[in-house]
């Protein structure tokens, strides 16, 4: 294998369908990038994925497969796994990461184990309090996107936590988003400096007593309103929040699908109007499309860990490998490690 091919770790065995999604997802990737210099570490089933390999030539030509014989299922808790996780597809893949094998791992799997895993396995970079989940979510006009973190690792958060997630959200901007300076805020329950709870209070207090130091535009506190509006560019907030802006932005790309769907078949005018609209609608449905944002990384650690909707689909596994080849691509793990150092004296207010 040429040593300029870039190595992702697959999870085969994790999510909904299983194999047959991740195997379908490689392939679209490489089908979308034919030059491309990717190579895949494939864990899970052997005798079943070697069956399966024999439908994606594409797939056989860039990959190895490595077996591991047990498999983590999405019903299973982390304390009933985590000891006994050496010879699961994912843990296997994770490890892969850890030693230097691979860039990045990509898996559909359980997020919960999926997320201890990764924090056991390959630790938390230099001057980073926890990671966070973080992915691009739909916002304003045109093809734009806000960034949003945590979205589930950290259900309680302190000042210290927040203003990490805010220098892991800075630079997944600038550096996938190619967002430059980023306009970041605080999530809360209105714009107003008195409102929100001590933690909000302190930390907005510190970000902008420092916001010309800061390498994002700071713009204060943020409401909900404004991640759909595309005001800000990067959202920070606790895990338990933020996990439900991610419900709530999925739910209400589902509800609009479902009452253009429900309305085109009430009359023909409709059927008609919509043959006009087509490609308005072609644009609607990529924006609002969940797969488009398939990929979500737990960022922060020394390694790349993505994670995708368990019920994904081929075209969503594809996107998720994206993510993991533009995480490995950037080294943004040096541009955050570099960020958290230079930052470092701004952090230490909020130790006292």
């Amino acid at each position: 294998m040429p040593d300029e091919k870039k190595i992702i770790a697959i999870d085969a065995m994790g999510g909904d369908k299983g194999p047959i999604v991740a195997m379908g997802g490689m392939n679209q990737f490489l089908y979308q990038h034919d030059d491309s210099n990717t190579f895949f570490h494939i864990f899970g089933d052997e005798v079943r994925l070697r069956k399966l390999l024999s439908r994606y030539p594409r797939v056989a030509r860039n990959s190895t497969i490595i077996n591991a014989p047990d498999v983590i299922h999405g019903t299973d808790k982390v304390r009933d796994v985590i000891r006994h996780a050496q010879n699961t597809s994912m843990y296997m893949a994770i490890k892969d990461v850890r030693e230097g094998n691979a860039a990045a791992v990509v898996s559909a799997g359980n997020t919960g184990v999926l997320m201890s895993l990764s924090k056991l396995a390959l630790k938390t970079i230099d001057g980073i309090s926890r990671p966070a989940i973080t992915t691009m979510l739909p916002s304003g006009a045109g093809d734009s996107r806000v960034v949003v973190l945590d979205l589930g690792a950290n259900v309680q958060c302190d000042a210290e936590n927040l203003f990490d997630f805010a220098i892991l959200g800075g630079v997944y901007a600038e550096y996938i988003g190619k967002m430059a300076r980023p306009k970041l805020g605080v999530l809360n329950i209105g714009e107003e400096e008195t409102k929100g709870n001590e933690t909000l209070q302190r930390i907005n207090h510190v970000l902008s007593e420092h916001r010309d130091e800061l390498p994002y535009e700071y713009l204060g506190f943020v409401e909900p309103t404004d991640i759909s509006a595309g005001r800000v560019q990067v959202v920070v907030t606790d895990g338990f929040t933020g996990n439900i802006v991610l419900k709530t932005v999925e739910g209400t790309a589902k509800l609009i699908k479902r009452v253009i769907s429900e309305n085109m078949k009430k009359s023909w005018l409709a059927i008609v109007g919509a043959f006009f609209l087509v490609h308005v609608f072609k644009r609607l449905k990529h924006k609002i499309d969940p797969r488009s944002y398939a990929g979500a990384t737990f960022l922060g650690l020394k390694g790349f860990a993505v994670k995708t909707h368990g019920n994904s689909d081929a075209l969503a596994f594809a996107n998720a490998i994206q993510y993991a080849s533009d995480l490995a691509k950037n080294d943004l793990n040096d541009v955050i490690r570099n960020r958290a150092h230079d930052l470092s004296h701004i952090r230490a207010e909020l130790q006292d």
